[in-house]
């Protein structure tokens, strides 16, 4: 354990906060449609797949799926009903009335973006990790050209080449696919190599190597996507394959199978609490406990069954007033900056902050820029049987313009889950524990800044 490192995290040099491009992104990850008026909604489409594939009309049967659309007029009464009500209960509106969301309208949600060796000699790539997803996908030397001509190394876009790792071997017939609902989508083929997380060793890892990529993936950032989640939802065809979180379960000789997360706020401070930011694997790093003032973590059984980190989220606290959640649960996700939570959680929020409004033209809550520490409410949510405290500062998540700002808390839409994601995990000390099979979130309080404002200087 003594060679285990630090993982530091770098924020991504092409990341730029927008509150309503960050929103779509989650809705496109997850599927989820919107609740309330906005531009984006999802639209029941149909297709036939038959002797001639998805798409033509001649053979086979018509199936129906959900893509993300964007209302072409911006007509607050046409903005994103309810998906049934968009769609008339039955299929998406009109083309006249509806497009596809481009890479202009929405960004990849990488913030953080982590150096991980690959292969033999290793080669240094910069990956999301991304709790949410289960592939590991990297940029590599089989995309075209015209791709590769792209790659920007100063937004840590580098490709990871086969042919110079002695470790690396090509897994049979096997593919990959992840795509999004708003049509961005990755895919290629399978290969088998070492990884390097922080001086643990994974060897034998799939890594899945990119031969295509949609625009939304190319003007992003980084050299791909590290999943953290399980194996279930693995995309790796005909059979998925472990993640590095199954394959740290099956090595025995780890003595502490898991990894921790310590994310930084986007605020730059010089608190000694919110300096570094890293992930390690195989430990839990003392340093970070100590400076929490905690001997033990805070555990939560994780329900892996859908292939997530879910936890028990049955509660929260507004300025002192509980709000029962009985039955809630939660998806802890380094994947997603925001913090998505049910419709009536949402508007007790912001019922608690004084000026706030929902606006659909940004599909999501706002609050004034000029709003005071003193002016936001006390919130805690429930991680459990214990109780985080959303840190005020990160309350407000980016501008939104006229004095505005857009909330770090929103709707979580159609689903039956909230998803905890970066918002949350900036206020603690993640620690997910594999648990010999058994997995468990773990968790420690980590100080606030007691920042002044709701939005940094740089995007107020």
């Amino acid at each position: 354990m003594a060679s285990f490192q630090r993982i530091a995290i770098h924020r991504s040099p092409k990341y730029k906060h927008n509150g309503m491009k960050s929103y779509i992104w989650a809705m496109s990850k997850y599927g989820f449609d919107g609740t309330k008026p906005g531009p984006y909604f999802q639209a029941k489409v149909f297709s036939a797949q038959g002797k001639f594939g998805t798409g033509h009309k001649v053979g086979g049967r018509m199936h129906s799926h959900y893509v993300l659309r964007k209302h072409l007029e911006a007509q607050e009464s046409g903005y994103g009903q309810s998906r049934a009500a968009a769609s008339g209960g039955d299929q998406a509106p009109a083309d006249a009335q509806s497009g596809e969301v481009t890479a202009e309208d929405i960004q990849n949600d990488s913030l953080y973006l982590c150096p991980v060796s690959v292969g033999t000699p290793a080669q240094k790539l910069y990956l999301d990790f991304d709790t949410g997803s289960s592939d590991l996908w990297v940029w590599s030397t089989e995309l075209p050209q015209n791709i590769l001509s792209q790659a920007n190394a100063q937004n840590q876009q580098v490709a990871f080449n086969p042919t110079k790792s002695s470790t690396f071997k090509k897994l049979g017939d096997s593919t990959w696919k992840i795509s999004y609902g708003d049509s961005s989508s990755a895919s290629g083929d399978v290969g088998t190599d070492v990884v390097d997380l922080g001086g643990l060793k994974v060897e034998g890892q799939a890594i899945e190597l990119a031969k295509e990529l949609s625009a939304q993936f190319v003007q992003g950032n980084g050299s791909g996507l590290l999943g953290l989640a399980f194996s279930s939802i693995n995309t790796i065809s005909p059979t998925p394959q472990k993640t590095p979180v199954d394959n740290l379960i099956a090595d025995k000789d780890i003595t502490q199978q898991l990894f921790t997360a310590y994310l930084g706020s986007w605020r730059d401070t010089d608190e000694p609490d919110k300096g570094e930011s890293f992930y390690t694997f195989g430990y839990i790093d003392q340093d970070v406990m100590k400076a929490a003032g905690a001997t033990e973590p805070n555990y939560a059984d994780v329900d892996s069954s859908q292939g997530f980190w879910q936890i028990p989220s049955t509660s929260a606290v507004i300025n002192g007033k509980t709000i029962d959640r009985s039955g809630n649960t939660s998806i802890m996700d380094t994947g997603t900056t925001l913090c998505l939570v049910d419709d009536a959680l949402v508007e007790a929020v912001y019922a608690a902050i004084p000026g706030s409004k929902y606006d659909s033209t940004q599909q999501g809550y706002l609050f004034p820029s000029s709003t005071t520490a003193d002016q936001l409410p006390e919130i805690t949510l429930a991680i459990g049987d214990n109780q985080v405290a959303f840190q005020k500062e990160d309350l407000g998540f980016a501008d939104a313009g006229n004095g505005m700002v857009y909330g770090s808390i929103q709707s979580r839409g159609s689903m039956n889950m909230d998803i905890y994601g970066d918002a949350v995990l900036k206020a603690i000390y993640a620690i997910f524990d594999m648990n010999n099979g058994s997995p468990r979130f773990g968790w420690v309080q980590r100080k606030e800044t007691n920042q002044n404002t709701a939005v940094p200087p740089s995007q107020s």
